[in-house]
């Protein structure tokens, strides 16, 4: 076999590895919403985060030291770090889990769908992503924002009057912090994926931490049940620790769009975990909503033949 050949095939079998990885983060992810559901009845959202981000912190930082890994010591990398640690963690998960307390885990997942579309945006209002902007990628941003209004109209109609329209909304607001993390993750690609993880979640923990302790004072609380403790346990190992570092090396691997791809994927799994498990069952218009959601994303996320720009790039954080 040529030597040519031999590169052509390790870069197939590259590619085919980063993909089997976004799989697995959109299987992890879209799980995460069936985790929320278990745990929220006894366990409130912000206390939620701040256990499920601090345990994640802990574990990432033990790993990266034990990797001999050394955390930044630059004031404007932590600083970096606090911006990620809001968007990639912090605030979207406590959308999700806020909205989760009024709608189905399923539904959730299929609103945060959306983050490919977002990043597309931002592209097109960045000058050097325009160039890249095809007819088919407006036409998927329009048939996911068209999804998103079938999804959420005759819910919202029938939910007036109750918390059903804003928690849908927060569930949108999450994924639109989704859309600008990865976009701000780029600074950090010359650091290790498990030291930028580390860091980043360290941060999201000082901020939910005080947030819990002030609006919901967790020691004043009922015990929580079993099925909460375990599932805030599998949030925090696995959803957030483990899937944390596979995100930040497919943002290094695959760039913000493609990563913000696995998001329709994600919903798939928490529709069919949402019904496996918790017996959800989903109307007509968001089934309708779902599938043009996904379409769009799809042709959003599918490579044009004309050169693809990544989007907003930064300079990248040093130790």
């Amino acid at each position: 076999m040529s030597t040519q050949a031999q590169q052509t095939m390790s870069g197939r079998t590259a590619v085919a590895f980063e993909i089997g990885l976004l799989l697995l983060l959109s299987l992890i992810w879209g799980s995460s919403f069936t985790l929320i559901k278990v745990a929220i009845p006894t366990i409130p959202p912000f206390t939620m985060v701040a256990a499920r981000v601090t345990i994640a912190a802990i574990l990432l930082v033990l790993i990266a030291l034990t990797q001999g890994h050394d955390l930044p010591r630059r004031g404007s990398v932590w600083a970096a770090f606090l911006v990620q640690g809001l968007l990639q963690s912090a605030l979207p998960f406590t959308l999700i889990s806020w909205g989760e307390m009024h709608i189905a885990s399923g539904l959730a997942g299929v609103l945060n769908a959306t983050p490919p579309m977002f990043v597309l945006a931002i592209a097109m209002m960045a000058r050097q992503g325009r160039h890249s902007i095809s007819g088919r990628k407006l036409i998927g941003v329009a048939l996911g924002l068209a999804g998103v209004a079938v999804t959420m109209g005759i819910d919202a109609l029938s939910g007036i009057g109750t918390a059903a329209p804003l928690a849908q909304i927060a569930v949108l607001g999450a994924s639109f912090c989704y859309a600008l993390a990865p976009i701000w993750g780029q600074r950090f690609s010359a650091l290790p994926a498990i030291v930028t993880a580390a860091g980043a979640m360290s941060c999201a923990a000082l901020l939910m931490v005080p947030a819990a302790a002030v609006l919901e004072q967790p020691w004043t609380l009922a015990p929580p049940s079993a099925e909460a403790i375990a599932a805030v346990t599998a949030l925090a190992v696995v959803c957030t620790a483990f899937a944390m570092v596979i995100y930040f090396r497919l943002i290094h691997t695959l760039g913000p769009l493609a990563t913000t791809s696995g998001s329709y994927l994600r919903a798939g799994f928490a529709v069919a975990l949402g019904t496996a498990w918790l017996g959800e069952r989903f109307t007509w218009s968001s089934l309708a909503g779902m599938a043009l959601i996904l379409v769009g994303v799809v042709a959003v996320t599918v490579p044009s033949p004309a050169p693809n720009a990544k989007g907003p790039t930064s300079a990248p954080c040093r130790n």
